[in-house]
């Protein structure tokens, strides 16, 4: 285990924060040693001299979606794809650099189509029926006209291209933007050397008289790549929104107490060891332990599940969570990073990291492609310039050209994203949110489903299920007293009664002497008589006789999971109240239609193991594990994926975050809290599990239509290529012109567009 170069603390690689300089890799306990080793503002510490100030940030990083072991401390592209580099978050603030990226891009991409709109008239305006911009405009004054409109289109709003693409050759990392820069600068170039010095070009090549002009071919090209990046960019600028979220939750301010007197206090000057008041309503400032006091807390952001948990002296409380009835004091045991909901943190800006683009399957297949075009184009070209018929250089430089032309990427470029936007679209109909192309392309692959229970396979909120009477007892009798006493309470569980009495349409009875019991139950006098409603515990407690055959009811519902509530009147066992949390009416055809796309369904859930195994029993679910918290079920999906399984995980609330960032395809329902839907790469509007079927299906339909798309794209330079080489020329005397080359590149694209158009009327069953 490595240490901390600071004060030589034992680091847990998994944990630490880590920072790489010249080549060695340095593992840090805390962002207090890391500034130090960094040479910058110190935050406070503790008297140990290691609490981590959560206002003490990391100075900003950048790092690559697809090469996350590049990382500077300025933004700017990868050096190894030319992806921009996005922004580690380290702070609730937004990123201004991400801004700027975002006002730049749409500046280039609104002048670029403002501008390319003209260019593209000029050169079709021919094809619109009853538009003759031939008598209008001669053939050479539009070529003037497209070279002046197209040139900063293409120079300066595609500028970036070509730099991108110079970087990739100077580096040996061949991508996406060599391809694009290769196909937009041949089709310039050569509409340039057209305009310029149309004298070179061989009467072969004209047509109607004229040559060809590919001025809109590089402008559209060029408009159309802007706005996949201009999308792109937005898209990774909300990538930072769940920790953003998350760490907006935390406490601002605490009660620190000492020598008697209380002061008001930020977070951030909070120091292990201190005592710490919190009043009712307050949020927990850090984690720790409660000394003095009790209280009911609501843990559910952390927990799931939405019942209040009572806390006594001895008992930890988690910093974030929110105190609902009594005021105490606590211990600060863990602050700053150790919290747990920086660990969450942590784990969810971990997870979003290790995402690998769909990009990689295009650069990939452009390491190959762009080098061996280029090869052919220079071949053809010597070829021609040695041993063509006269002009040979003209030849030379126009089969080269249309070699170029012909293998332009706009085809290869709109594969993917094309069929990416079409099926988005599809999917957003059903009431399913793609954040992007990742999680459609992974969601293909998916082996296991993991769910959580509460508000995913189960409604989420509790109701009253059934009303046991004792003998001699009426039932709407019974429910209209406990209603009458719980309609006193704040609990979950008081609020169920009370519906269930409303549903019943029971009058609610005026209560006496009403008291609560933090744990045990409420009591009161109604109509004279002495009524407890609460644990069998508090029931028994104050000489209330069970009989042997509650006790068996009570059982009994446990066991269909259900929640026991006992009434006693006057010191008498009086009757039980099941109350339930409802399996959604969507989920056991949903479970059925997952499995027979071949996955494997898991539930992990905070809730008891009766609990669980009752609802995993019910919906013939595979597995499940029950009572985990948010760091558990992060590392059993961690489990999952290590073994080889390509995992989805479903869930709805703040603890199913870190699940949901660290699964291959993470997937919220929409009815959730936002920190879950931000963590997830897909949302489920409708919050059933039918969606996570459906998006199944339809990832399964994008991914054929793109593997169509790339054989679409191919398949033309497969057979263009050679021709626009000459092969043919020595048996048939044929060539390929530019013009025909740029028709088949625009074919080429308007196939792709078509084919992946389908996916609109795809069905989703």
């Amino acid at each position: 285990m490595p240490k901390d170069p600071i004060c030589g603390m034992s680091v847990d690689e998994s944990t630490a924060y880590t920072v790489t300089k010249d080549g060695v890799v340095y593992y840090f306990c805390c962002q207090h040693c890391l500034e130090k080793f960094r040479g910058g503002a110190v935050p406070k510490s503790s008297a140990a001299g290691h609490a981590p100030s959560r206002g003490a940030h990391m100075p900003q990083q950048y790092t690559c979606p697809m090469h996350p072991e590049i990382l500077q401390d300025h933004p700017g592209d990868c050096p190894k794809c030319g992806m921009p580099l996005d922004t580690l978050v380290t702070s609730a603030d937004a990123d201004p650099h991400e801004d700027a990226r975002i006002a730049d891009l749409t500046r280039r991409f609104w002048l670029g189509a403002i501008l390319t709109a003209p260019v593209l008239v000029l050169a079709m305006g021919d094809m619109i029926p009853g538009v003759k911009l031939n008598d209008m405009l001669s053939r050479r004054l539009s070529g003037w006209v497209q070279f002046v409109l197209s040139t900063p289109v293409i120079i300066w709003a595609g500028g970036s291209f070509f730099s991108k693409a110079w970087r990739s050759i100077v580096n040996r990392q061949l991508n996406m933007f060599t391809l694009i820069a290769t196909g937009v600068g041949a089709a310039y170039v050569y509409s340039v050397v057209v305009v310029l010095f149309p004298g070179i070009i061989p009467d072969t090549f004209f047509h109607q008289g004229n040559p060809g002009l590919y001025f809109e071919s590089g402008a559209v090209i060029t408009v159309l790549v802007l706005l996949g990046q201009l999308l792109e960019a937005r898209a990774h600028q909300r990538t930072g929104d769940a920790i953003r979220g998350l760490m907006d939750l935390a406490a601002k301010t605490a009660h620190r107490m000492r020598d008697g007197v209380e002061t008001e206090i930020a977070v951030d000057d909070i120091v292990v060891g201190d005592l710490l008041r919190v009043r009712p309503g307050e949020k927990i400032p850090v984690d720790g332990a409660v000394v003095e006091g009790s209280s009911s807390i609501d843990e559910s952001m952390i927990t799931g599940e939405p019942m209040p948990i009572q806390k006594r002296q001895g008992a930890t409380v988690i910093g974030a969570t929110i105190n609902q009835t009594g005021a105490f004091v606590m211990e600060a045991k863990q602050v700053g990073t150790e919290t747990m909901l920086s660990q969450i943190i942590r784990m969810v800006a971990d997870a979003q990291r290790s995402r690998a683009p769909i990009q990689r399957l295009a650069d990939s297949v452009a390491g190959y492609f762009v080098p061996v075009v280029v090869v052919i184009a220079a071949i053809t070209f010597i070829i021609w310039a040695l041993w063509g018929p006269q002009p040979a250089l003209a030849y030379a430089f126009a089969n080269a050209i249309s070699v170029l032309i012909i293998a332009c990427p706009c085809a290869l470029g709109l594969a993917t994203p094309i069929s990416v936007m079409v099926g988005v679209g599809r999917a957003a109909q059903a009431g399913i949110l793609v954040r992007d192309a990742v999680a459609i392309e992974n969601a293909e692959k998916i082996t296991h489903l993991v769910t959580d229970k509460t508000g995913t396979l189960t409604v989420g909120k509790p109701h009253l299920a059934v009303c046991v009477p004792a003998e001699g007892r009426e039932e709407n009798t019974l429910l209209q007293i406990a209603a009458s006493l719980e309609q006193h309470s704040e609990h979950p569980l008081a609020q169920a009664v009370v519906n269930g009495a409303e549903t019943a349409n029971a009058k609610l009875l005026s209560v006496a002497d009403f008291a609560s019991t933090v744990g045990g139950g409420i009591s009161g006098t109604i109509n004279g008589q002495h009524v407890r409603v609460g644990k069998m515990k508090f029931v028994l407690e104050n000489g209330a006789a069970i009989p042997e055959a509650m006790q068996n009811a009570a059982i009994a519902l446990q066991e269909k999971s259900q929640t026991v509530v006992w009434i006693a009147i006057d010191n008498q066992a009086a009757g039980i109240l099941g109350i339930s949390d409802t399996i959604k009416d969507t989920t056991p055809a949903a479970i059925k239609r997952l499995h027979d796309l071949g996955l494997k369904i898991i539930m992990l859930t905070g809730d008891n193991r009766h609990t669980a195994e009752s609802v995993a029993r019910e919906l013939g679910i595979d597995d499940f594990v029950a009572e985990v918290s948010p760091r558990e079920k992060h590392e059993y999906i961690k489990k999952l994926r290590t073994e080889g399984g390509v995992v989805a995980m479903a869930g709805d609330g703040i603890n199913d975050a870190p699940a949901l960032a660290e699964a291959d395809v993470g997937i919220a329902m929409g009815t959730g809290t936002d920190i879950a839907i931000d963590s997830a790469a897909i949302t489920l509007v409708k919050g059933n599990l039918e969606g996570v079927a459906n998006a199944i299906g339809l990832s399964r339909a994008v991914m054929t239509n793109i593997r169509q798309n790339l054989f679409f794209a191919f398949i033309y330079n497969a057979f263009g290529v050679p021709i626009a080489a000459g092969l043919l020329y020595p048996v048939t005397g044929t060539l390929l012109s530019p013009m025909i080359a740029g028709a088949a590149m625009s074919f080429s694209s308007l196939s792709v567009i078509a084919n992946a158009l389908r996916l609109k009327n795809a069905s989703l069953n």
